[in-house]
């Protein structure tokens, strides 16, 4: 089955004020693990060399032993040195610590992060409880504006991680976190979740999607909108849909209300299935449905041994979830 179309992850690129605090932290400890291992490539080196010359000046071809002058003050210098690349370092990166702790200015968007076994569930939170609503695998935020993070998890321990934005943070269970990031253009930015959280730790990928405001504000007004009451003979779909699966997911404007899924109501505005193990498509949607324990094993989505015509009234019906 086609991955999704998404970047790779890149943290040695920034594309907010945050993650180019975190990037040139990032730049500098490299240069100077780079320049440590260079420096002591070439003494090693200069060093064998110089005993081999002398090696090779003895005629009995034995080693005399000498007392040679001048080895404390390299250990002296060496000492020295390491010491005030290390404190550099610990001073850089709590400097860092502290310039990104703040936002620059107040975010104007507050986004609930929660963690299952295995994918990401936002919650877009506001004043008016109409214009909350949930997404999942897929966030879209607008561009230049600082957006508050609220992370937890409803299992084991997660770390959301969108390195082109900024930090790790660890989502840790009955414990709320709180950071933000930013991004200053528009793109796609793929994350992961950072910590071991099990079989399928490594498909649980995160998309980070960053628009003009006006784009954001008009992606928000279609998410916060229902569903479109089925008609038809997608009326049947919703049917096998609410008795199949309405238990797990959710769907708003239909009596479809399960919390241990992701919420599908906008399910094909999305570009990905599965935390971003799948790309959106006809195919992939039947075939994720029918079948998800062969994509994921161990995902909790069971195989529900659907018949062709309900597996194909099911997937008609959520294709109209746009």
């Amino acid at each position: 089955m086609p991955t999704p179309a998404y970047p790779p992850m890149n943290y040695l690129q920034a594309f907010g004020g945050k993650a180019e605090t975190i990037a040139l932290l990032t730049w500098a400890l490299l240069a100077l693990s780079i320049a440590v291992v260079a420096i002591i490539a070439l003494l090693t080196a200069a060093g064998v060399a110089m005993r081999r010359a002398a090696f090779s000046a003895e005629e009995t071809g034995r080693e005399p032993v000498v007392r040679r002058s001048g080895g404390l003050s390299w250990i002296t210098v060496g000492v020295a040195l390491s010491t005030l690349a290390l404190f550099g370092s610990m001073a850089w990166n709590a400097y860092t610590m502290a310039a990104i702790n703040k936002p620059p200015r107040e975010p104007a968007l507050t986004l609930e992060v929660i963690g299952h076994q295995w994918w990401w569930q936002f919650r877009y939170k506001s004043d008016e409880p109409a214009q909350v609503f949930d997404t999942a695998n897929e966030a879209h935020i607008p561009t230049g504006v600082p957006v508050r993070l609220e992370v937890h998890t409803e299992d084991v321990i997660h770390s959301f991680w969108i390195p082109a934005l900024g930090d790790k943070l660890d989502l840790i269970p009955g414990q709320t976190n709180v950071s933000w990031f930013e991004a200053d253009r528009p793109g796609a930015y793929r994350g992961q979740c950072a910590e071991y959280c099990g079989r399928q730790h490594a498909h649980m990928a995160v998309t980070v999607i960053a628009e003009p405001p006006e784009a954001f504000e008009a992606w928000r007004k279609a998410q916060v909108q229902p569903a479109q009451k089925a008609q038809g003979e997608l009326a049947t779909g919703e049917a096998s849909f609410l008795a199949r699966c309405g238990v797990c997911h959710s769907v708003r404007g239909t009596l479809a209300g399960g919390k241990l899924g992701p919420d599908l109501t906008h399910l094909m505005s999305r570009g990905a299935l599965a935390a971003n193990t799948l790309q959106n498509t006809t195919a992939t949607l039947t075939g994720w449905i029918a079948d998800p324990q062969r994509v994921k094993p161990g995902a909790r989505m069971p195989t529900l041994d659907l018949q062709a015509p309900e597996l194909t009234n099911i997937r008609r019906y959520l294709q109209t979830l746009k």
